[in-house]
């Protein structure tokens, strides 16, 4: 029967064909060389694999870019060499010396050299963009990186670092997007001068355009509305579809529409309730992943209430996560509290907060707080992230604190927490790399709490200085004994949850639904480790 919210969906859908793309009548298919994903995938804010560090932008650069190293879906612990066919070790743990693989090339066809390989990772340093830290964490500054980020050979890349470092760690760190091997000449060719004199690196048209070997290339991206990607003719990991289009639909129901009609081939974003819709319809199949990604609460240490420990305790005391999981994301989150998800090496999975309302009332009271006060709280505007929404605002009601909404589209809330200008934020975080110090750092690292600092942690968007929690997050990344590791960012995760301004909610368990003909989606632990390049069509 056609509803008038069924048209309403299905001119949804229609809109958000990228220009030149024809609109087709219900029960169309797609063409057999283009796949189609349905995705909420308004976090775009650049697609410069040098600055992205949002989700659906560092999984473009995954499938766009390669990185000397790289770690398969089978085995995310396992490191193997993508543009590197070999690399060694001094005896002093310092230099690290990789040889490239021959083959690999650009879209442009040119292959891929040395020299990309070193101007890539020395144009993270030097524009050090958010996540630059990354990179600079082994002692590559603007004045270095020149010295130490080396191509002595057409195909040789030498890295010194500025202290002896864990082979597998430094590795596990190139394996992260921010490792992406742009093409020297293509990005150069296109740099622009900055506002303070100097040429931007590119990044301006690297925002919107690639230079990478990857499976595709990038045609075409309009922000909220699509993005598409073409097959790289000349990579040498050929995909077996032609084009990829990404459809931004905010709304799962249009998702849900756009996939029974067949104008959709995969859906990113649908909710339980739609997912138990179709789960043993044979016309569609579901694959879940179970990610390395949080959704969590960021608490401006700037804001006076905030800044109050007893106020943050009685905030993780306040919420029903329990109720919020079984309620409303049942099958695409499950409760998790602690920084390390499920799956990383030392990964607390105790759940100690369960809601109390007594004692949070009693934590703000003896904050001098017990008639409670009035924050904003930033949050996408998208389902379930504003279900979720709603949620947190009754339960902090029930204990005095009034949030004033602010939905909106989630770069516009990531924007804000790099700015550190949010009260409350909602926002979720996806591990780099499969090593626990990827999260240690980001939610526990923050030496210099200054305007323009340097490494701009997670726990500097939180405003949030804690030397003590700093210096263990970077003793456990110099541990070499790894039982003792493990043991120390178990402590550190137990400790966190104590006085820490971020209220970890939920992990990711992602779910793509994808009509009975399409195959070959693989779905990883980390965003940019979903791989379009075996996707087929029957």
């Amino acid at each position: 029967m056609l509803t008038r919210r069924s048209m309403l969906l299905a001119s949804a859908a229609a809109a958000t064909l990228p220009a030149g793309l024809p609109v087709r009548s219900a029960s169309a298919q797609t063409p057999p060389n283009v796949l189609v994903f349905a995705k909420q995938i308004d976090d775009i804010i650049s697609l410069d694999p040098q600055e992205a560090f949002e989700y659906t932008a560092s999984e473009i650069a995954g499938n766009v870019y390669q990185k000397l190293v790289t770690t398969p879906n089978a085995n995310p612990s396992q490191i193997e060499g993508e543009l590197a066919e070999k690399w060694e070790v001094s005896d002093d743990n310092k230099t690290f010396t990789f040889t490239l693989k021959d083959g690999p090339k650009f879209a442009s066809g040119k292959p891929v050299t040395a020299e990309d390989v070193a101007f890539s990772l020395t144009r993270a340093v030097v524009m050090n963009k958010p996540p630059a830290f990354i990179i600079n964490q082994f002692g590559f500054t603007r004045d270095n990186a020149a010295d130490r980020i080396r191509a002595t050979g057409p195909k040789t890349v030498v890295l010194t670092t500025a202290e002896p470092t864990s082979p597998s760690f430094l590795l596990y760190c190139l394996s992260a997007a921010v490792g992406s091997v742009v093409e020297k000449a293509t990005v150069m060719s296109h740099a622009q001068k900055d506002d303070k004199g100097g040429d931007d690196w590119g990044n301006a048209w690297l925002k919107q355009n690639s230079a990478g070997s990857g499976s595709y290339a990038v045609r075409q991206w309009k922000a909220s509305e699509s993005v598409v990607l073409e097959a790289n003719p000349h990579s040498n990991v050929a995909p077996k579809i032609r084009r990829i289009i990404m459809r931004h639909m905010a709304d799962p129901s249009a998702q849900l529409l756009g996939l029974q009609k067949g104008d959709v081939d995969i859906a990113r974003n649908l909710v339980a309730d739609q997912i138990k819709q179709v789960e043993n319809d044979p016309k569609f199949s579901v694959q879940s992943s179970r990610k390395a990604s949080l959704m969590y609460l960021s608490l401006n240490q700037k804001n006076q209430y905030l800044s109050k420990p007893e106020v943050r305790q009685a905030i993780k005391l306040a919420l029903d996560y329990e109720g919020i999981q079984k309620n409303i994301v049942p099958t695409t989150y499950a409760v998790h509290q602690a920084f390390l998800p499920a799956g990383l090496p030392g990964a607390v999975t105790e759940q100690p907060f369960k809601r109390n309302i007594e004692e949070a009332k009693a934590l703000l009271a003896r904050a001098g707080l017990a008639d409670g006060f009035e924050v904003s709280f930033d949050y996408a505007s998208a389902a379930p992230q504003s279900d979720i929404a709603q949620a947190i605002q009754a339960n902090l009601a029930a204990i005095g604190i009034r949030l004033s909404m602010l939905p909106g589209e989630m770069r516009a809330v990531i924007t804000k927490t790099r700015a550190r200008t949010h009260d409350i934020a909602m926002v979720r975080w996806g591990s780099d790399y499969f090593d626990p110090h990827s999260n240690a750092e980001a939610f526990s690292i923050n030496t210099d709490n200054s305007e323009n600092a340097r490494n701009r942690t997670l726990a500097w968007r939180a405003s949030w200085d804690i030397p003590e929690l700093s210096a263990r997050a970077v003793a456990a990344l110099k541990e070499t004994d790894s039982e003792k590791r493990t043991q120390m960012y178990e402590d550190l995760q137990k400790e966190h949850q104590k006085v820490s301004p971020f209220v970890i909610l939920l992990q990711e368990i992602e779910v793509a639904v994808s009509r009975a003909g399409v195959k070959g989606f693989d779905m990883g632990p980390m965003n940019d480790r979903h791989s379009y390049t075996n996707i087929t069509k029957a």
